[in-house]
Formats: C-alpha cells, sequence, structure tokens
C-alpha cells in the first residue's frame, strides 16, 4: 500500500457522474461469449447503538426486520437476505417462538439466509486491541453454533471507517476464504479500479509465503447504500431503491424517484439497470458482478420488502428472458457470489494461476471526499478509549482465575462457587465489552445518551468482574478449600481501585492499618515472572509489609496529595516491589507496625510556596533555574523549569539525547467545514501550549520510584521512573491527566521531539498485533498524516529507536523528523455532516498513560529500512504488555478468624518463552443451557520481534524457545487431560484434531487451542 500512495496524485478531479471516479464505457458484444452474471444482494446494516441505543433500535426497528424477514422470506424461495451483528440476532432469538426458530433454520438450510463475519458486532478496526476483535469473534460463533448450528464463511465489513489487516489475518485464522470491505480513501477505489484490483489476495507483510493470503473484494463507489452500489451512477440507481418510491417517506436526492415496474416499462428499466451492472462489471476482472441491496436498518417493514423483492423479481425474470441481453441475474448471497466467482476464477483458462493479484498493508487514513480525512475519531471521546483497555485487563484476568478456580472448585466439589453466577456475569462482560468494539462505540461516534449507556455497560461489567476475580483469586489461594464458603460471601477479597461512576476516573481504596497483620494478594496477568512495583494506600505511614513467611520487604512511604500542593493527613501510599510466579497469586502481609526497611520520600516544590506539616521532608524553591534531574541505573532525564522533559540519556552508551516534550493546541478549520467526532480539519499546524505564570511543579525522590508533576491548566502531567533493575526500570511512565472541558473547538496534543533522523518515516501498531510502517506525505493535508496507535508508534535511525508505548488507542503522527505527536482529547462544538447531528462536548477528565522508551539499535543494511515490514524489540513487547496488564493488588477485608492462606498460587511450571503471549484462557460454554463446559480456549500469540536490538540485560527473566511449548510442561498445578487444535474462534476442527503432546507456533501466529485441565 505504501507503495500505491506513491503513484496517485490525490488530485480529486471531476469524474463525471461517478464523482470520485471516471467515465465507464464498453462494447455491447462483449458478453457475447460469456454472458454476465449478476448477483443482487439484500442486507440491512444494523448499527449497535449510533443514534439510538442498542435496545432501542432493537425495540424500533430491528426486532420488526426479523419478523418480517421470516413471512417474506417463504413467500418466494428466489428471494434472498443475510445479516452480520449477533449481538441483534441473539437478543430476537431470546423472546421468539420455536416456530419462528425452525423457519430461520430452514432458511439458513435452504440458502436464502446467510450469517456473514457473525462477531457480535461489525468492529471498527483501527481503536480495538486484538483481544477484543478475537473475543467479540468467539462470542458471535459460539452463540451461532449452539443455537443455529452454522459457520460463517464470508465477511462482510461496510460500515467500518478505513480496513485492518489484523481483520483479514483473524478471519483467515477463523477459517474464512473470502471478506468485503467499502470504507476506503475515494483516491485509492479509483487507482484499484482504474487497474481492476478491487478484488485481491489480502496478504500480511511479515508473510514470506502465501499462508495469511484471504480474497477480499473492495466496493468501488462512495456508499454500501443503493445509489451507490449498482453501478456508477447514483442518479439511476436511486431509481432502483424502490423503498423511494413517490409517496414514501424518502426520496432521491437527484430528483428522479423510481417507477414501479409493470409490463409497460420493464423493458426500458431493465436496459437502464443492466446498463449500470455493466459498467460496474468492468472494474473487475470477471463476469460475475456483486450488487448490494441494502442500507441502514432497512427492510423493517413489510411494504419494503414486498416494494424491493416483488420490483427486482419483475425485472430480473425480463432480463433472464431476454437471450440477447446475455445477462444471468438473480437475488443471492454474499457467499453465492463468492461461489460464483470462484468457478469463474477457476475457469479462467489459466491452469493453478489466480487472475487476482497479492496486495499488503492497510486502509487507513480514510477520505470519502475532498481533504475529510477520518482521523478524528481515532481519538474521540478518549475517556472511554482508556476503559475499553482496563475492561479488557479486568476480562483477561477474570477468564484466567476463573478457568483455574473452576477446575479447583470441581475437584474440591465448592458448591458454592459452582452455584454461582459468574459465569453468567463473565458472559453478560463479554458481550458488553464485545458491544463496545463497534465502530460507533469505541470509535466515540454515537450520540452522548448512547456513549453513557456502552459506558454503563462496561462500569457495571467492570464492577462483576472484580467480584469473579476476587472470588476466584480466594480460592486458588485459600490453604484449606473447603473453607470458601464462608469466606466468600462478603468479597473477602476487594480491588485496589475503585471507580464510583461510568464517567469517572478510578480512585484507589485506602487500607485500614492495625497490629493485626491483614493479607495483600497479588496476581501476574504476564505469563513470565515478574518484579514489579506495587503501590498501596494506606491509613498510616508506620507500616511494615512482610512476605508471607514473614519476612519485612524494603518499602517507599509517599504522599498523598489531595490537592496539588495539599498533603493528605488520612492517606499514604507505599510501594515495593513484588515478585510474582507467572499467572500466579502472591501473598503478603501489611500491618501498622515501626519498620527498618521502610523509606520516606523527599520532595522539592517549584514556583509555588506550600507549608507543610509532617512527616516528609519539603522543601521550597523559588524556581527551577539550574533544571532538574532524575535518574536509575538505567536512564538519567533533565528537565526545564516547566516541569518538562527535555533531555533522556541511556547509561549504558553515556550519549545524550535531546527528547523534548511539549503540549500543542489544534484550532478547527474556519472554512465551512469543521472538525467533528469523524473529521479533523485543523485550521493549521498545532500551537504550542502557552503558560501565562510558570506552573508549579513537585518533584518526588524515592527509593523504588521517583517523578516529577507539573501542574497547568488543563493537565497534570506526571514523569515517573523506577529505581529498580527489571524492565519496568528501563522506561519513562508518563501520566496525563486532561481536562478540556472549558474549551471550545481544540484539541490538545503531546509532543515528543527528538535528535533522532528519522526523515518522513515512522511505524504504528495495528491494534496491538503488528506493526504498519507510515511515510508522512507532504501532498497530503496534515490530517491524512493522522493515523491509529493503539499501543504504540516508534521513530528511529541507524542508531537509535525512540518508542513511545501506550494504555489506550488515540490518534497518532510524525509531521517532522524525530517528532511523535499524540492527540489526547478533542472538544468540538459541532457536527461534521456524517449523520451524527452533534459535536463532541462530553468531554470528561480523562486519564492518559504512556511510556517512552529509547533503544540503541544496530542496523547493518539500510536498505532493509524500506520495507514493508518492522516489529518491535522485546523489550518494546514487554513494556507493553505490562503498560495495558498491570498487576493486580487485592486487601482481605477484615473478617474473623482470619483464614489459612498459601504463600503463593503459582499454575505455571515456569514461564513462557519471552515471545509468547496467553491471549485468553476461556471457559467454553456447556453444549445444552446457559452454563460452562470443563473446557477452554487456550489461545497463544508469538509475537514477532526485531533481533538487531541488544538484549543485554533487560531484566528479563526468560528465553526463547522457537516458538515450541512442551504441553506436559505447561502446567504445575494441573494436569493437562487434552489440548488439541482449533480454528481461532472455535468453529473449525482440523481434520486430524487428536491431542498433541507439543506446541509450535510460527512468528505472529495466533492459534486457539481446545484445553481440559484439571
Amino acid at each position: 500500500m505504501l507503495d500505491v500512495y506513491s503513484l496517485i496524485p490525490f488530485d480529486n478531479p471531476d469524474g463525471g457522474v461517478w464523482k470520485q471516479g471516471f467515465d465507464i464505457t464498453y462494447k455491447s458484444y462483449e458478453w457475447d461469449t460469456e454472458p454476465l452474471q449478476v448477483f443482487v444482494v439484500p442486507h440491512s446494516h444494523n448499527d449497535p447503538g449510533w443514534l439510538k441505543t442498542f435496545d432501542d433500535y432493537f425495540r424500533d426497528k430491528t426486532q420488526y426486520i426479523f419478523n418480517n424477514m421470516v413471512v417474506k422470506l417463504k413467500e418466494d424461495s428466489r428471494r434472498k437476505f443475510m445479516w452480520s451483528e449477533i449481538s441483534y440476532l441473539s437478543k430476537w432469538w431470546d423472546v421468539i417462538d420455536t416456530q419462528k426458530k425452525d423457519a430461520v433454520k430452514s432458511l439458513l438450510e435452504n440458502g436464502q439466509f446467510e450469517i456473514v463475519t457473525g462477531g457480535w458486532v461489525m468492529p471498527d478496526e483501527a481503536g480495538p486491541h486484538y483481544f477484543a476483535l478475537i473475543d467479540q469473534l468467539i462470542e458471535g460463533h459460539q452463540w451461532l453454533e449452539k443455537n443455529l448450528g452454522v459457520k460463517p464463511q464470508s465477511g462482510w465489513s461496510i460500515d467500518p471507517f478505513g480496513h485492518s489487516p489484523t481483520m483479514a489475518y483473524l478471519l483467515k485464522r477463523a477459517g474464512f476464504s473470502h471478506m468485503l470491505i467499502q470504507r476506503v480513501h475515494y483516491a485509492v477505489k479509483k487507482h484499484f479500479a482504474l487497474h481492476k484490483t478491487l478484488e485481491f489476495f489480502w496478504r500480511q507483510n511479515w508473510d514470506m509465503g502465501s499462508v495469511t493470503d484471504i480474497f477480499c473484494h473492495m466496493m468501488p463507489f462512495y456508499s454500501y447504500d443503493i445509489p451507490h452500489t449498482c453501478g456508477p451512477d447514483p442518479k439511476i440507481c436511486c431509481q432502483f431503491d424502490f423503498k423511494r418510491l413517490p409517496g414514501g417517506r424518502v426520496g432521491c436526492p437527484w430528483g428522479i424517484p423510481p417507477e414501479t415496474i409493470y409490463l409497460g416499462n420493464v423493458q426500458n428499466r431493465a436496459q437502464m439497470l443492466l446498463d449500470q451492472y455493466r459498467k460496474k462489471s468492468k472494474l473487475f476482472r470477471t463476469k460475475v458482478v456483486l450488487a448490494p441491496l441494502g442500507d441502514d436498518f432497512r427492510y423493517s417493514e413489510r411494504t419494503e420488502w414486498d416494494q424491493q423483492f416483488k420490483n427486482y423479481q419483475l425485472l430480473f425474470d425480463y432480463m433472464n428472458s431476454q437471450p440477447q441481453l446475455n445477462v444471468k441475474i438473480q437475488f443471492g448471497t454474499l457467499s453465492d457470489y463468492f461461489d460464483a466467482l470462484d468457478k469463474a476464477d477457476k475457469n479462467s483458462g489459466k491452469s493453478s494461476q489466480s487472475v487476482f493479484p497479492v496486495l499488503s498493508g492497510d486502509f487507513f487514513t480514510y477520505a470519502d471526499r475532498d481533504d475529510h480525512y477520518w482521523s478524528g475519531y481515532f481519538t474521540s471521546r478518549p475517556f472511554y478509549k482508556r476503559m475499553d483497555r482496563v475492561m479488557e485487563s479486568h476480562l483477561r484476568t477474570a477468564e484466567i482465575l476463573y478457568y483455574f478456580a473452576l477446575r479447583k472448585a470441581q475437584k474440591y466439589k465448592i458448591s458454592k462457587f459452582l452455584s454461582s453466577s459468574h459465569y453468567t456475569a463473565l458472559s453478560e462482560a463479554r458481550r458488553n465489552l464485545g458491544l463496545f468494539q463497534h465502530h460507533d462505540a469505541i470509535t466515540g461516534t454515537a450520540k452522548d445518551w448512547v456513549v453513557v449507556d456502552y459506558g454503563t455497560r462496561l462500569f457495571h461489567s467492570l464492577m462483576n468482574l472484580k467480584k469473579i476475580i476476587g472470588d476466584s483469586a480466594l480460592l486458588l489461594i485459600l490453604k484449606d478449600k473447603h473453607t470458601y464458603d464462608s469466606y466468600s460471601s462478603n468479597n473477602f477479597l476487594e480491588m485496589d481501585l475503585e471507580q464510583k461512576s461510568q464517567d469517572s476516573l478510578p480512585q484507589k481504596n485506602i487500607i485500614r492499618l492495625s497490629a493485626e497483620p491483614r493479607y495483600l494478594v497479588i496476581y501476574n496477568p504476564s505469563e513470565q515472572d515478574q518484579n514489579s512495583v506495587v503501590s498501596v494506600y494506606v491509613s498510616s505511614p508506620t507500616v511494615q509489609v512482610s512476605s508471607a513467611t514473614g519476612i519485612p520487604v524494603e518499602i517507599q512511604v509517599s504522599a498523598v496529595w489531595d490537592t496539588a500542593d495539599a498533603i493528605s493527613q488520612t492517606a499514604y501510599e507505599i510501594s515495593f516491589l513484588a515478585h510474582i510466579p507467572p499467572l500466579g497469586l502472591k501473598v503478603y502481609k501489611i500491618l501498622e507496625s515501626a519498620s527498618s526497611k521502610s523509606f520516606l520520600a523527599d520532595y522539592v516544590l517549584y514556583n509555588g510556596k506550600t507549608e507543610v506539616k509532617g512527616i516528609f521532608n519539603i522543601k521550597n524553591i523559588k524556581s527551577a533555574e539550574e533544571g532538574i534531574m532524575l535518574e536509575n541505573s538505567f536512564i538519567k532525564l533533565r528537565f526545564g523549569q516547566y516541569g518538562l522533559m527535555q533531555e533522556m540519556m541511556n547509561k549504558e552508551d553515556g550519549k545524550h539525547h535531546v527528547v523534548k516534550l511539549e503540549f500543542s493546541w489544534y484550532g478547527t478549520s474556519n472554512k465551512k467545514d469543521k472538525s467533528g467526532a469523524y473529521l479533523f480539519l485543523p485550521d493549521r499546524e498545532a500551537r504550542l501550549y502557552g503558560y501565562t505564570t510558570l506552573p508549579f511543579v513537585r518533584v518526588m525522590r524515592g527509593r523504588i520510584y521517583s517523578e516529577v508533576t507539573s501542574f497547568f491548566d488543563h493537565i497534570t502531567h506526571r514523569v515517573r521512573l523506577y529505581n529498580i533493575q527489571g524492565v519496568e526500570g528501563q522506561s519513562v511512565e508518563i501520566s496525563n491527566i486532561v481536562d478540556i472541558r472549558k474549551e471550545y473547538n481544540r484539541e490538545i496534543a503531546m509532543r515528543i521531539s527528538s535528535d533522532i533522523n528519522s526523515q518522513n518515516r515512522f511505524y504504528t501498531d495495528l491494534n496491538g498485533y503488528q506493526i504498519q510502517p507510515r511515510v508522512t506525505m507532504s501532498k497530503l493535508p496534515l490530517q491524512a498524516n493522522v493515523y491509529p496507535m493503539t499501543t504504540m508508534a516508534y521513530i528511529q535511525d541507524a542508531e537509535h529507536r525512540l518508542t513511545l508505548l501506550s494504555a489506550q488507542s488515540l490518534g497518532v503522527s510524525s509531521l517532522k523528523s524525530g517528532q511523535i505527536e499524540v492527540i489526547m482529547d478533542r472538544r468540538l462544538m459541532q457536527d461534521d455532516n456524517r449523520g451524527l447531528g452533534q459535536g463532541v462536548h462530553d468531554n470528561k477528565i480523562t486519564a492518559n498513560l504512556f511510556r517512552i522508551l529509547l533503544e540503541k539499535r544496530s542496523v547493518t543494511n539500510l536498505e532493509e529500512e524500506k520495507k514493508s515490514v518492522s516489529y518491535p524489540s522485546l523489550l518494546s513487547h514487554i513494556t507493553s504488555s505490562f503498560l495495558n496488564h498491570p498487576v493486580f493488588p487485592m486487601i482481605e477485608k477484615v473478617s474473623s478468624p482470619t483464614p489459612q492462606l498459601l504463600g503463593e498460587f503459582s499454575p505455571l511450571m515456569s514461564s513462557l518463552p519471552c515471545d509468547i503471549h496467553l491471549v485468553n484462557l476461556r471457559t467454553i460454554q456447556s453444549k445444552v443451557g446457559h452454563g460452562h463446559s470443563d473446557e477452554a480456549a487456550f489461545i497463544l500469540h508469538r509475537k514477532g520481534f526485531d533481533c538487531q536490538f541488544p538484549s543485554r540485560d533487560t531484566g528479563l527473566l526468560c528465553s526463547t524457545t522457537q516458538g515450541k511449548i512442551l504441553v506436559q510442561k505447561l502446567f504445575n498445578k494441573f494436569t493437562v487431560e487434552s489440548l488439541t487444535p482449533s480454528s481461532l474462534s472455535l468453529m473449525h476442527s482440523p481434520p486430524d484434531a487428536r491431542n498433541i503432546s507439543e506446541i509450535n507456533l510460527s512468528p505472529m501466529e495466533i492459534s486457539t487451542f481446545r484445553i481440559r485441565l484439571r
């Protein structure tokens, strides 16, 4: 795709009736030897939330679409229909009678009704992490297996705002052979149409063979609605959308309405429509043409079913009865089209060679017209983009601990755990997270109250997941499992963080200390042994933390600040280094007691005067003219007087690097079209964030970590260095609490400027799964050079790489050499004319969390640099992993008598290899009823990493094994009863699926296994 971009002029000339294309001509004899085959494919696009909530849409529209489908398809066996969002199908299924259910099954069996993709939703492809993309796919496919027994085979993605090859990979791994996409930059569509490459094999950029190839059809025109799907001229196509017949609620904006088909006009109308189909077919390499027939929430009324199906059938009958027209036309489903296409491809004469080209790369950033680039939604509603990731880390932890606990509960017959509603709550959490991956949810492009609905669902499930995590952890860590009943009722283990409402930031709970020790249980979500800093709030500064066996550990005691310059008198933060087994739990004890291992943090305050009484050593300094320094054993940082980082030194090579951190503002265009939820239309380059006075800066130095916090009007900016020997000490943690609720048409960005000579190249990740190289192009407007970042972006030159790692999806760019700029929040006062009908002004106080990693690299061949593939380093992967999956501290609620706990729960025999990530251990549903089976989906990902980085003492407590894992050496507390390979979403088992004793993964591979532990 980078090559394509260098070829396209992006000059946007007027293309005639096909505004963004060109005139299409044909000769009437072209179909003499092989007739044109047309599949008219009726569909209805149902957003699970956008202008109304999911439930309201279902109540007002979707239920009627299904009810009428059952009746109307039965009337004529030539009629077809298809559906993709399982969230809606399952809601309807729960309220209908057996008669309707049987009708649906028979329509599926005879091919009149088809399920396409079959995910819980049709997900956005820029914001979601691959964990959630896979999870919503499994949720949909599992529902289908249980209720309908069908396995979708074609992907249908017509509305997400740009497309990611990660989705293509996941569909391929799930057993799909074909897929379709629609929203692609208009200039790219035109280029592909000119070269007849709208149908291609989409291949992953790291694939040296063709194992990842999936056939992809790109729709050629502006939209998926009927005016833009029969052919190049919307004025004509609109006349064949029979819902728009005169007297109805919708008309044709081009001024000519449809006519009801009858004997007197059928010849003329058929000729008109066939002309469009023929022109459309000239953009493709075969004589098979796809003509979708649908739009948003279509086919909800019976009259519409009659209008479309009866009028089209008359047209079909006429066309098929005229041999001189050389056309065979019928209703079809997406797979009917792809089947006919495969047949045509095989018969094309070339023995084994397909007529279709191969393409790698992605389809961001999308523009639907002019300079209207959809890069605003990469950041819109960032509060919920962050909440999404918090939800994911809770769901993954709950899944893993729940499956382990379930196996123990079955072994020890702990009825209270087995009979609990945990599995139902887990199921609901999967569905709420799945719903949020929808392309109007995580994107931040729904109405305010719909956003609240999504947020409330996430929040509700977050509460439930905390309970599941607490109860599962308790069962696993109890010495005597049978005492579970007496402790589980009152949430014996409580999470350290508490969120009070769906739109507020989480707060830390304060642990009330006494002379009686309380348990602190810590979970490590990583599949590697981890030394991690744990911080909790306690009620007293005289505190001792010890291991389960009573050995005291070193702690740092820091102040908790109620405001920028006022210290809390009731809470203190303690931090210590915990060593936790992979996917395991570790128990510590905490009590009020003087400890020789306790160290108070020191404070220096600049640009303000704070009279603070208390135990901490606090120094006031008028201003930081001589600069502020922070350092640990890996890194040294220098800050300017605003408390912003200016220089970074990696101690391994002693080189000082300019790494300058600044904030900046974007305004919106003064033209008619302005930025909104979807579009980014800036007025000009960003202006630097201005200061009227020097900000208050608070510097803290401690035994475990040190930090600089600066207080600006719109941002509380904190930079932290961990003074530890592990991975956590090798990057710089950055936290920004952003509040732009009083601003007007402004967007706030964080910019990192460095001396790295990156020129116009940078790299962003796609869905936390792979890296896509980018080129900032001067022939494109600024907003076109903004790309989605899910977990990381980096720039590099021959000697160094600078990576920004992110704990939330946001828009990112590199507009000048050495720069990375990330847009953190946007507040826009107007609609951007894409149907939402409002601006974005429901901003919240939002937390953004990042890490900056500066690495030395050794490149031998600079030509390699231009390749279309790049990988993070191992250190970068692991840093990203603990940024997205931090450890979970849980505190014992005071109870009597105190139960006996084990010192630790360590489920694995040893760390998994460094490059193997356990994506999920997801309990599988039972074949009947609402419960669970005793199997789980064991999903592994072998990460691709760049070996050109010295893996010096990176503090990595693991090795790599070329992707080999011995099954018998995996688990420590459990026996693997069976482990069999499966397709990604559990839809297919390989023909020779049997118990395996060794897992082999290639780099980048994601694989699912069915596992049964006992």
